[in-house]
């Protein structure tokens, strides 16, 4: 047996240690390839939509989606084998006392771990080819690609995939086989026989670990209101500041608060001594407190994957594309545009042509500054009259106005859940001001402009304002969403006079909109963004699995001995049962459960600044990962108490 075989029968009879890390590194290369699958895809090579913008970061968003997987699969690779080579010291002992010398211990580490990087590498391209259909079909659906996605042999992405990660398992390799530090012989061989000092916690820091989470929502939904009225610098000021109080709080509530409570549940006697509370609540310090870096990197990733993809995937969904506007189709133009009535009798034509029912409604704004909001604004004006008449198709009340100087006040729809507090302002035209009493505060949302104030005032007052008007012929059509034909008509044939893209086609006096087009573009743009959010959050969330899966079986001889001894005692199979199903329990759902309530508050906050539900999608993405938790929990626990049962029966 040469030296190659001895690395590689060590790895075989270890398999159960390093299965989590094989498996983790496996699933995080597959990810990998599908985001090279999607880059190098003949059909995204051009334009993938209508829109630049869209185009440029579909081609750039996928690279930087594999930059981030690797950046992190090399932190928790890395991390995952230093922790491995501590499990086997007492393997390394033995083996320097049989005559293994430094170098070849170095030898040893090294080709052991390029064995299972070449192994995970390899096994990670060949599950993304057997999914790499299953992905092509999915992205194609997400994305709303016309030509569609057919499979395709991916040889660069094959390419790219292996050699980014071998040179990652090579350095990995290289590094940690230099980790391991050579101590005494007795000390390497006796090294799980050493007692864990009793984990100690602060008062003050456990305090200290809800203040600060509490402080950080409280910022957080501080800056969310203060968007409207304060300055930019901040609001983000707040924003980071409450973020940055709620990662410190988890910090500490992982390291100090979960080890306090449970010392202090120790001096409780009463729960101490209950049945089989000594060695839950035992057990679980000493766990909860190696494990506690853990722990906070999990839960801080995952309420970022989990918060990410919630939004991404509410705001593909259509009711914000309605949000930009209430028309299926819009013709803005000016009074010195002649082609009006010429465009306007081709979009019914297109329309009726098509066999759909829509109505068709016309009204005139102004656009002049204010001083809304404590600052110079250009706001929307329109009259009372075109309001009622707006409101009555909507389904809206009808409104009034009593003296010339009143208005009504409809918020941008950019900012939304929030109320201006001011009861007057000013506006200024033709060198003229005038002061304009706010009556009431309107919230009809298919009226709600997206980035403007809205103010209706009495028609002989906007009759005075003595500015350019421009003049918005709305189609409302039921079902919209089936428009799309029709849209690529309607822009055919109003080119031969225009310039412009099927989301905004636009000359100097007139401007085309269809709602369609709005919407697939979104769906795009962000449903490119899900597509990454997802993948990479199933990262996070499969490398977390596998340190947990790690944490449970690097300890498993010595449990399985701990509770052996006990049982002689008389501890029955049903009390193990509870005990460890306690302890994993809380060991599986703390970390997801405080990652989950912090998505919680960061949907709540993100609610107030959108004009859009995202609640639908964000209790979808928070259910779906806590039943896999519930799923994998389930699994992990039935093999642990197989194994714990062959010992103690």
């Amino acid at each position: 047996m040469n030296f190659r075989q001895f690395a590689l029968n060590n790895i075989i009879r270890s398999k159960r240690t390093y299965f989590a890390h094989f498996l983790s590194s496996a699933f995080a290369i597959m990810i990998f390839f599908a985001y090279a699958l999607l880059a190098f895809h003949p059909n995204l090579q051009g334009e993938i939509a209508s829109s630049v913008t869209i185009n440029t970061f579909a081609k750039s968003g996928l690279r930087i989606s594999q930059g981030l997987i690797f950046f992190f699969s090399f932190f928790f690779i890395l991390y995952s084998v230093s922790a491995f080579l501590k499990t086997r010291k007492k393997d390394f002992g033995i083996f320097m006392l049989l005559g293994m010398s430094r170098s070849q211990l170095n030898k040893l580490i090294f080709i052991e771990n390029l064995i299972i990087g070449i192994a995970s590498i390899f096994t990670g391209i060949t599950m993304g080819i057997i999914f790499s259909k299953f992905i092509l079909i999915m992205s194609n659906s997400v994305l709303l690609i016309e030509e569609g996605l057919p499979f395709y042999v991916p040889y660069k992405a094959i390419g790219i995939t292996f050699g980014t990660f071998f040179i990652l398992f090579l350095f990995i390799s290289l590094f940690t086989s230099r980790m391991v530090k050579v101590e005494q012989l007795v000390e390497l061989i006796k090294t799980e026989e050493k007692p864990k000092p009793e984990p100690k916690s602060s008062f003050w820091l456990s305090l200290f670990a809800p203040i600060s989470i509490g402080l950080g929502y409280t910022a957080v939904f501080h800056s969310v209101k203060a968007v409207q009225n304060k300055d930019p610098n901040y609001v983000l000021f707040m924003m980071a500041a409450g973020v940055g109080l709620v990662v410190l709080g988890t910090y500490f509530l992982f390291t100090q608060l979960s080890v306090y409570v449970l010392r202090t549940l120790k001096k409780k006697e009463n729960i101490f001594f209950k049945k089989t509370n000594l060695l839950t609540i035992s057990d679980l310090v000493y766990q909860l407190k190696d494990n506690a870096k853990v722990f906070f990197m999990v839960s801080i990733i995952s309420a970022v994957a989990f918060t990410s993809i919630g939004t991404c995937m509410g705001v593909g969904n259509s009711s914000m594309a309605e949000a930009y506007s209430p028309f299926a189709f819009s013709y803005d133009t000016k009074n010195t545009n002649d082609l009006e009535k010429e465009h306007l009798q081709i979009i019914e034509k297109e329309l009726k042509n098509a066999g759909f029912d829509f109505q068709q409604v016309s009204y005139a704004k102004k656009q002049i500054g204010d001083t809304f909001y404590n600052r110079n604004y250009l706001s929307n004006f329109i009259k009372l009259s075109d309001y009622n008449k707006l409101a009555k198709m909507f389904g809206y009340e009808g409104e009034s106005l009593k003296d010339e100087n009143s208005s009504f006040v409809i918020p941008p729809r950019k900012i939304a859940n929030t109320k201006p507090n001011q009861t007057k302002f000013q506006i200024s035209y033709g060198g003229i001001k005038k002061n304009i009493n706010v009556i009431k505060i309107l919230e009809p949302h298919k009226i709600q402009d997206m980035d403007m104030t809205t103010i209706v005032v009495p028609d002989t007052l906007y009759d005075q304002i003595d500015v350019d008007q421009s003049f918005i012929n709305g189609f409302i059509i039921k079902d919209w969403i089936k428009t799309k034909e029709v849209s690529e008509k309607i822009i055919t044939a109003l080119q031969k006079d225009s310039e412009g893209t099927s989301e905004s086609l636009g000359y100097n006096d007139y401007t085309f909109s269809s709602l369609i087009s709005t919407w697939i573009a979104n769906k795009q743009l962000f449903g490119l963004v899900s597509i990454m959010s997802i993948l990479i959050g199933i990262v996070f969330f499969t490398f977390a699995a596998s340190f947990l899966y790690f944490r449970l079986y690097t300890d498993l001889e010595q449990n399985q001995q701990q509770y052996k001894m006990i049982t002689k005692v008389g501890l029955s199979k049903p009390e193990l049962k509870k005990i460890i199903s306690c302890q994993l329990a809380l060991l599986f759902f703390l970390p997801i459960l405080i990652a989950i309530t912090h998505s919680i508050v960061a949907f709540m906050a993100l609610q107030k600044l959108v004009y859009f539900s995202i609640l639908g999608s964000s209790v979808v993405v928070l259910i779906s990962f806590l039943i896999m938790q519930i799923i994998y929990f389930y699994f992990v626990r039935a093999q642990y108490l197989k194994k714990m049962y062959k010992v103690i029966i």
